[in-house]
């Protein structure tokens, strides 16, 4: 793999794991857009560099809510341990956020070779990008001003559900978890920060099921330094995601990614009804 694609690809997974776009439609479009070959007839290339992008988006959450973790770990274990009443806010928000990451953890898990043989075409990408774009302009219209201290069993059950959905690639997982936040009224900013914090124990779980097979296979020859690279790229660009969206939904709407996602859909289905792609 090109040195040059490996940063492209992480700059891609960093900015779009976070922003409400779709990363896993966004790493298969753009190898398709420019005609890139890096993963063809070699599925364990792809699988290696997915866990070392997922690894770098999953550094660079971790970095930027490192204090939030610290008392959220503290509190959750303080928690199961000392079974203290009246239930401490900070530790029951955390086991809140570990179960909405259940039922995708649990689909992903079952039906990842489905997923990888059936989902993923770039017509269903750009149906996915539309669609579930102007579910999230529907959703942004409610009136929320619900915080992450209202947040309950019955809220993580149901923003865990709608994660499932992002497992269609075009869904975006932060996009559909931030939709259902909206729907239950809960104000962007909340939004945000719950779909930001529950994208932790997800991708530990992805990486650390896809690291056991990838020590077990071996990482494919020539891919070491695409992989560090695609880590650094992906850390840095993911970190910067993160901030850049917290910031302007404190102020803004999810308007803007709401447009990409509609125009890069439109522009996808132009490219194959044209025959250019």
């Amino acid at each position: 793999m090109p040195i040059l694609h490996a940063i492209v690809l992480g700059l891609v997974q960093g900015l779009a794991e976070f922003l409400p776009i779709s990363s896993s439609g966004h790493l298969l479009l753009v190898p398709w857009l420019f005609g890139w070959n890096d993963f063809a007839g070699d599925p364990a290339i792809e699988k290696a560099f997915d866990v070392s992008l997922h690894l770098g988006t999953l550094v660079a959450v971790v970095a930027y809510f490192w204090r939030d973790l610290v008392v959220y770990v503290r509190e959750g274990v303080r928690l199961v341990v000392k079974r203290e009443k009246p239930v401490n806010p900070e530790g029951r928000l955390a086991w809140l956020l570990v179960l909405s990451s259940v039922p995708a953890a649990a689909v992903g898990a079952v039906a990842e070779n489905y997923i990888d043989e059936q989902l993923g075409t770039p017509f269903l990408i750009a149906c996915s990008l539309i669609v579930f774009g102007v579910l999230l302009a529907w959703a942004d219209r409610r009136a929320g001003q619900r915080t992450l201290a209202d947040y309950t069993t019955d809220d993580s059950l149901k923003v865990g559900l709608a994660q499932v959905l992002a497992l269609n690639p075009g869904t975006s997982r932060s996009g559909i978890t931030m939709t259902a936040s909206r729907l239950l009224g809960f104000n962007r900013d909340a939004a945000a920060r719950a779909s930001f914090l529950m994208a932790i124990p997800v991708t530990i779980g992805a990486v650390a099921f896809k690291m056991i097979k990838l020590i077990s296979d071996g990482i494919p020859h020539g891919l070491h330094l695409p992989m560090v690279v695609g880590i650094v790229t992906s850390c840095l660009s993911g970190w910067l995601a993160v901030w850049g969206t917290i910031r302007l939904v404190r102020t803004r709407t999810f308007t803007p990614f709401v447009v990409y996602r509609i125009v890069l859909g439109v522009l996808v289905l132009g490219l194959l009804a044209t025959g250019v792609r």
